[in-house]
C-alpha cells in the first residue's frame, strides 16, 4: 500500500499529500487569522469591562434583554453561511469579520457581567472552570492535530474559526475558575 499505513491497512489522510512549504503556509495563514480575531475580541472585552455604561444598559430594562439574547444568539445564525461559504474568498472572509464581533459582543458582556449562576457555590465554581478548561485545552490540541491533516489550502477560515472557538471557550473556562478562586 504506498503512502499509508501499512500495519494498519489505511491510506494516507487527506492533505497530507500536499507540499511541505504549501502545509506550513496553511498554517502561517490560520495563526494570522486567528491572532486579528483574539486581538479584536480582547479589544471588545476590555471597551465592555472598562465602560461600565455598557452593561448597565443591559439591565436597565427588561425591552434590552432582547437585545442581549439577539447577540448571544447571533454568532450561532452567522455560522451557517460561513460555513456554507469557507471556500469563496471574498464572502468567507466577510463573514468570519462578522463572525468574530459577534462572538467578540458576546464575550464582552460575559466579561461584563460577574454575577454567579450556578447555586452550589464557590467549589463548583472553581471545578466547572477546571473540567472546561482541561476539555478546550484538549480541543485545541486536537484541533491543532486537525489542521494538519484535514483541511486543505482554501479553508483556512474554516480552521481559524475552529481553533478561535476553542480558545474562546478555554478562556471562558478559565474566567469562571479565576472568579471563584478570587471570590
Amino acid at each position: 500500500m504506498k503512502g499509508g499505513d501499512v500495519e494498519a491497512g489505511t491510506a494516507e489522510p487527506k492533505g497530507t499529500t500536499e507540499s511541505p512549504e504549501l502545509r506550513w503556509a496553511l498554517i502561517r495563514k490560520i495563526y494570522v487569522v486567528l491572532c486579528l480575531q483574539l486581538l479584536l475580541t480582547a479589544a471588545v472585552a476590555v471597551v465592555f469591562v472598562r465602560v461600565r455604561a455598557i452593561p448597565h444598559f443591559f439591565v436597565s430594562s427588561y425591552a434590552v434583554l432582547g437585545l442581549y439574547i439577539f447577540i448571544l444568539i447571533f454568532p450561532f445564525i452567522v455560522m451557517f453561511p460561513l460555513h456554507f461559504y469557507r471556500q469563496k474568498h471574498p464572502v468567507n472572509l466577510l463573514l468570519l469579520g462578522v463572525f468574530t464581533v459577534a462572538i467578540s459582543f458576546s464575550v464582552g458582556l460575559t466579561c461584563a457581567f460577574t454575577s454567579d449562576f450556578f447555586p452550589l457555590g464557590k467549589l463548583s465554581h472553581m471545578i466547572y472552570g477546571a473540567l472546561a478548561a482541561l476539555i478546550f485545552s484538549g480541543y485545541i490540541v486536537y484541533d491543532t492535530g486537525s489542521i494538519i491533516k484535514r483541511y486543505k489550502y482554501d479553508e483556512y477560515v474554516w480552521a481559524a474559526v475552529t481553533l478561535y472557538l476553542d480558545i474562546i471557550n478555554l478562556f471562558l473556562g478559565l474566567l469562571t475558575l479565576f472568579r471563584a478562586c478570587d471570590n
